[in-house]
């Protein structure tokens, strides 16, 4: 397992080593110890999360307020998806951008996202299964939603008319959401 550094330093791309031959693969998707090393953090996930969602759903871009809010291990299993985490930390330097990777099947790859970020997904294969540990539980009361065209953020989604449910469909605008100190 290493990490990939991203272009918002606290948010970390982890890339499993991957065990393969003719008869398929194996890898270690998760050790505490190796992950803790890596991020240089201890983390108590409590949670883990799995969704399935078909071509050109997206979901985000989703946070919880203090002190729900949660940070996340998040990897495609199946399919792919283009994957966005938003740095909501006032006080960070990278503050109001964001970063963008596409995880799936094949690379296997996992996004590390500290609590602070507002993070979301949007299924650009057929299909897609996402799953992710979190560590800290869903609290609806806590749950805020920004708006994923926002044109502050200015994210570059793939051009596909996205299926949003009722609660990403009316979210709010950055400059109104609730931030971090």
């Amino acid at each position: 397992m290493k990490i990939i550094e991203s272009t918002i330093p606290d948010v970390k791309i982890i890339e499993p080593t991957v065990f393969g031959d003719d008869r398929g693969f194996f890898y270690e998707s998760y050790n505490k110890y190796q992950f803790e090393k890596l991020i240089g953090q201890t983390v108590n996930f409590i949670q883990d999360n799995h969704s399935k969602s078909s071509f050109g759903v997206l979901r985000g871009l989703h946070y919880q307020l203090a002190p729900y809010a949660q940070a996340k291990l998040v990897r495609c299993i199946t399919g792919r998806v283009l994957d966005v985490a938003v740095d909501l930390r006032k006080s960070s330097p990278s503050f109001g951008k964001h970063f963008s990777i596409e995880l799936n099947e094949t690379n296997k790859l996992m996004l590390w996202i500290p609590r602070g970020f507002a993070h979301g997904f949007i299924t650009i294969s057929d299909s897609a299964e996402f799953v992710y540990k979190t560590d800290n539980t869903y609290h609806k009361k806590s749950e805020r939603c920004i708006k994923w065209d926002d044109p502050d953020l200015r994210i570059p989604w793939p051009k596909i008319l996205p299926k949003l449910s009722e609660k990403d469909s009316n979210s709010l605008n950055f400059r109104d959401a609730e931030m971090f100190d």
